[in-house]
């Protein structure tokens, strides 16, 4: 439970809250936010930078390089869970949500963070983890020492099991990670209790989220964070609280993994539930003189199932994964964007536009490859770099929010020979070592082009091992090079900031051979990404604002390569 005594206070006068008042059809707040065209960086702790050198990342540390975030461009830091924790899935297992793990720091390390980013222009945003905790925390010890039906064990899904003795799981549902959902208990005396249900690990009981105390209990975390200048909150798995009451078989093999992008409809995800939370969060986040920002990791398998969360009472904008899942294909992406773009709401509701993240596999790999972006990967190659750098041309310059995941500035790829005794991903566990996890783009930064690990730490071994080749892309080496991804990213990131109105929402395809995108935003911008196999001209009239390689003197942008231009009386007119 919350320890402060005025967070409890109010828990308990909040326990009888009205139920769902609908905001009426106009805009409470209708001047455009920070988020509405906002860069985010996503900092993974672990792996960002290492102050206290034992070869984890950490809250000091990357306070010591938020200059650099600044230096970048980007708008704000969406930070991974820095909770107290066992760190049996990186921290999305939480032991207490209003407490910082040793392993990062303090709670005066966080105020100091928040504090030095404020100072920078930076906004924070936290993860936060909502539809599970940690099988260590208080919440689930007790329901594990508290009788069947107790009012402890409502806070979780209980369930007796099928067959004699009740040996079998309540029924087929499968866990996101690999294995059965369901894992059985001990009593007291050491016999075999009832099973519990876990979308993830087995160390991550998912809560029952129509359970009143529940709710309360985390409007109180809420504020508890949005108090101590934390403005806004990256909503981890938020579809997953959505649970109805129906437990019936799902027709799952007993080798499925429980894909929520691929199956239909299923009672444990995505059921209505989740948006009388995502109400109830939202007037939570409305409370404050600046309103607070909540995005949500929204998976779900059809645009119409996206937008409910996008409505004007819930959230303000979802990550969009899908763009990290498709080909190098320029009617794939056209058509993803086109979906994604259309389930927003014109003027209350924003798409965060995601190539990678720390769930995701790195998009260089994913580029130096032909075949289906989660397949089996292989060497980088320079295609794979050039295809990175378009794509991301293309998705900063769509309207609403981007976020770049920490290296993606870099041109990092993902690590796929880490030794088996060092991963430590639960999926490779989970599915029999069939699935490689996560781990490979969990990889620590290489800030030094010297040393045992590349300037993360002044120990010799890192919590995941790194690659000596990234001494050859370390920040420190791509600072000195003007063609480096890094100055890519810094340069289109400054002309982002400057070209865009936040009022133009439209995007229009303009006619171009097939395999060219030409995405016109405004009167006088166009992107222009080539995915085919002939090289695309760029007419004199307009200016090259970025690229991702140098265009040659007849002006042309290569195969797998992609620009942003502008008219050229467009430029004039700027510096007049």
């Amino acid at each position: 439970m919350i320890v402060e005594e005025e967070a409890q206070k109010r828990i308990l006068d909040s326990i009888h809250l009205p139920g769902h008042v609908a905001w009426p059809d106009i805009d409470i707040q209708s001047s455009l936010k920070w988020w509405h065209k906002a860069v985010l960086y996503q900092v993974y702790l672990r792996s960002f930078a290492d102050a206290n050198d034992d070869g984890v990342g950490d809250i000091a540390g990357l306070i010591s390089r938020l200059p650099y975030i600044k230096e970048l461009g980007v708008d704000a830091v969406w930070i991974s869970p820095w909770y107290a924790s066992p760190m049996l899935d990186g921290g999305y297992d939480v032991r207490d949500y209003v407490d910082t793990d040793p392993l990062f720091g303090s709670l005066e390390d966080v105020q100091d963070l928040i504090d030095a980013s404020h100072q920078l222009g930076l906004r924070v945003v936290l993860d936060f983890v909502a539809n599970h905790c940690s099988s260590q925390h208080p919440w689930f010890q007790s329901a594990l020492s508290s009788p069947e039906g107790s009012r402890e064990r409502e806070w979780f899904y209980f369930k007796d099991g099928q067959g004699e003795g009740g040996d079998e799981p309540p029924n087929d549902w499968k866990s996101i990670f690999g294995g059965p959902a369901w894992t059985r208990t001990l009593n007291h005396d050491d016999t075999p209790g009832q099973w519990f249900f876990h979308l993830f690990d087995s160390s991550q009981p998912d809560l029952n989220w129509k359970n009143e105390e529940v709710l309360v209990q985390f409007d109180e975390i809420l504020r508890y964070w949005f108090n101590r200048g934390v403005d806004g909150c990256r909503l981890d798995a938020v579809s997953a609280i959505g649970k109805d009451d129906d437990y019936r078989d799902m027709g799952f093999a007993p080798d499925h993994l429980y894909r929520p992008d691929i199956w239909g409809p299923v009672p444990f995800y995505d059921a209505e539930g989740v948006h009388d939370v995502l109400r109830r969060w939202r007037r939570v986040a409305r409370e404050y003189p600046t309103e607070k920002f909540l995005v949500g990791e929204v998976v779900v398998r059809d645009v119409d199932r996206l937008a409910r969360y996008l409505r004007r009472d819930e959230l303000q904008s979802t990550l969009s994964f899908d763009l990290s899942k498709i080909v190098w294909n320029a009617d794939a992406f056209r058509q993803m964007i086109n979906t994604l773009h259309g389930a927003c709401f014109e003027g209350h509701s924003w798409m965060t536009w995601t190539l990678s993240s720390h769930d995701e596999k790195r998009t260089v790999s994913r580029y130096s490859q032909d075949g289906p972006a989660e397949g089996v990967l292989g060497d980088v190659t320079p295609t794979g770099h050039g295809r990175a750098r378009a794509a991301y041309l293309l998705a900063l310059a769509l309207p609403g929010s981007a976020c770049i995941y920490q290296g993606e500035e870099l041109g990092l790829w993902e690590v796929m020979d880490i030794h088996e005794d060092r991963l430590q991903d639960p999926i490779y566990f989970r599915t029999g070592k069939q699935e490689l996890g996560r781990d490979g783009c969990r990889v620590p930064l290489p800030w030094e082009k010297e040393g045992p690990t590349l300037g993360f730490s002044a120990r010799h071994e890192t919590w995941l091992p790194q690659p000596q080749s990234w001494a050859d892309v370390s920040v420190a080496t791509q600072l000195n090079d003007a063609s480096s991804t890094l100055h890519f990213f810094r340069s289109v990131l400054a002309w982002r900031s400057t070209i865009f109105n936040n009022d133009e929402w439209a995007i229009t395809w303009e006619p171009s051979p097939t395999g060219v995108l030409v995405l016109r935003r405004g009167p006088d911008f166009r992107c222009v990404v080539n995915f085919s196999g002939e090289p695309f001209c760029v007419g004199d009239d307009e200016e090259v604002l970025a690229s991702s390689s140098p265009l040659t003197h007849e002006r042309v942008v290569d195969v797998n390569n992609g620009a942003w231009l502008r008219a050229r009386r467009f430029a004039a007119h700027q510096r007049l």
